[in-house]
């Protein structure tokens, strides 16, 4: 099926299931940061400056305690960004209950429990630090000799024709090793598990090493064109079986609470520097208005994953394919590359992959894509959840002013979630990798686009339209995800699967 004949349309039979997982924000508060940003722009807030935020704050109805809880965040982010104070000569400052007073500074622990997992984390980094002192010792004593000359390497007569356990295990540690691939195709085959068999035929297709029969398999069940989906993917398949296996559900979590207060600090940040993407309203689409494939493939795709699609912009002087802007609430622009030219599946993948970036666990990635900031943002947050936790001199000074810019924002719900949090952490362990936390998310966000896509080749194909690094990488954990038990139970779930 071409672009042009593709409707990405839901059949009758698709049910939408609950739409959930987007960021969350206000809209009215967002009319407020805008102009309070203008006002602070100079350092200083005038009596005319205070009126004129009062004013709007009426006029919009709300609720002034809150918004002074909003100014205080801003303003905290601006001093620490600027190295300067902001002089308030409104004759207007926060009340100590609503401004800085408000923060809770960040002092050792009283609570028992709180002291009782301090002291647990101590003894246990402590008896790291010795083991790895005993470790190092013992390896300066011991020298071993290997001799792998009578080690032969597998070959097809060793891999077993009838176990599909030990099969998926080494497909699962070299997806593209196609003896294995064509034995555990024999297997699905003959027990009559025909989507299973279709997805390993998938795989050998995409590899080029499809024999005949295995070729005729994937070319009478593919799907022409868009997978035609009966059910949308819950949220509970969302983290058991869509999300990566290596991103840690509780990082995810931390950072879903405070995203939104780090959407805002980034868009006044990005106001005051005149950097904020500014979006001709007359580009604003209409998905079912719209002839633009590519608008109606975003709408399409978030129905299926569960989502709600953002306002999306069609920008030919967007020299990419698809592109979040800040804002709130954030939106989405589609540029040259995805305008035109595309086929059906890759609009897919472009599409579900962008969209699993909107969901709050994810959307701190297209705000901070670098690790240390990552880290910064996720060390503040555990610090709203335990004012006492312990940091270092030089590490403080980098949090510190990023709770301060965050703290206010957040309603007390969410930091009693980020508290909750916080002993899940140290319970856990009290350990996290965020470079590997942040390479399993894209990795889920592209498993996302892959599952709508249903075609292996028009995923390549779109990390090299957006030249991505360590593309076979990333290929590989595709094929790994195509031969998963996971991705088998998605299909079946979504109403996919081949009979």
């Amino acid at each position: 099926m071409t672009e042009l004949e593709t409707t990405f349309q839901h059949a009758e039979s698709f049910e939408q299931g609950e739409v959930a997982g987007n960021v969350r924000l206000g809209k009215l508060e967002a009319m407020y940061e805008e102009l309070f940003a203008e006002v602070i722009e100079d350092g200083i807030i005038t009596q005319e400056e205070r009126a004129q935020l009062d004013k709007m704050a009426d006029s919009l109805g709300l609720d002034r305690a809150r918004l002074r809880r909003l100014e205080q965040a801003l303003q905290a982010a601006y001093e620490a960004r600027h190295r300067v104070v902001i002089r308030d000569l409104s004759g207007d400052e926060l009340d100590d209950d609503m401004g800085r007073a408000s923060l809770v500074p960040l002092e050792p622990a009283t609570d028992q429990r709180t002291l009782a997992l301090e002291r647990r984390i101590a003894f246990l980094e402590a008896r790291i630090t010795d083991l790895e002192r005993e470790l190092e010792e013992a390896r300066s004593h011991i020298s071993v000799e290997v001799d792998f000359s009578d080690v032969s390497t597998p070959t097809a007569r060793d891999v077993p024709d009838d176990d599909p356990a030990e099969l998926a295990r080494r497909v699962r540690h070299d997806p593209r090793d196609d003896v294995s691939l064509h034995a555990l195709y024999r297997i699905y085959k003959k027990a009559g598990d025909a989507d299973r068999a279709w997805c390993v035929a998938n795989v050998l297709s995409y590899l080029g090493q499809a024999d005949a029969d295995e070729r005729e398999t994937f070319v009478k069940s593919r799907e022409a064109g868009l997978i035609k989906p009966t059910a949308s993917v819950t949220q509970d398949a969302w983290r058991r079986l869509l999300f990566h296996p290596e991103e840690e559900l509780l990082t995810g979590e931390i950072f879903s609470v405070v995203v939104s207060a780090v959407l805002l600090g980034r868009l006044s940040a990005l106001r005051r520097d005149k950097q904020l993407v500014k979006l001709d309203p007359a580009r604003k689409q209409e998905p079912e208005k719209t002839t633009i494939q590519a608008v109606r493939c975003v709408h399409w795709a978030a129905a299926i994953l569960g989502m709600k699609s953002p306002a999306l912009y069609a920008d030919p002087d967007f020299d990419g394919s698809c592109q979040m802007v800040p804002g709130v609430p954030p939106s989405s622009r589609i540029g040259v590359k995805a305008l035109s030219g595309r086929s059906s599946g890759e609009l897919s993948f472009i599409a579900g992959r962008h969209l699993a970036y909107y969901r709050e666990e994810h959307f701190v990635k297209l705000l901070v894509p670098d690790a240390r900031g990552l880290e910064d943002i996720f060390l503040a947050a555990l610090s709203i959840g335990n004012p006492g936790l312990p940091l270092n001199a030089q590490v403080k000074q980098l949090v510190v002013p990023i709770a301060k810019a965050i703290e206010p924002i957040l309603e007390p719900a969410a930091v009693d979630r980020l508290r909750g949090a916080f002993l899940r952490f140290v319970e856990e362990g009290g350990r996290t990798n965020l470079a590997r936390w942040a390479s399993a998310a894209d990795r889920t966000c592209a498993r996302a686009g892959l599952l709508l896509s249903n075609d292996l080749k028009a995923a390549q194909s779109v990390f090299e339209l957006e030249k991505e690094p360590q593309i076979d990488e990333k290929m590989d954990d595709l094929l790994s995800f195509v031969l998963s038990d996971r991705y088998n139970k998605l299909r079946k779930q979504i109403g996919i699967a081949i009979a």
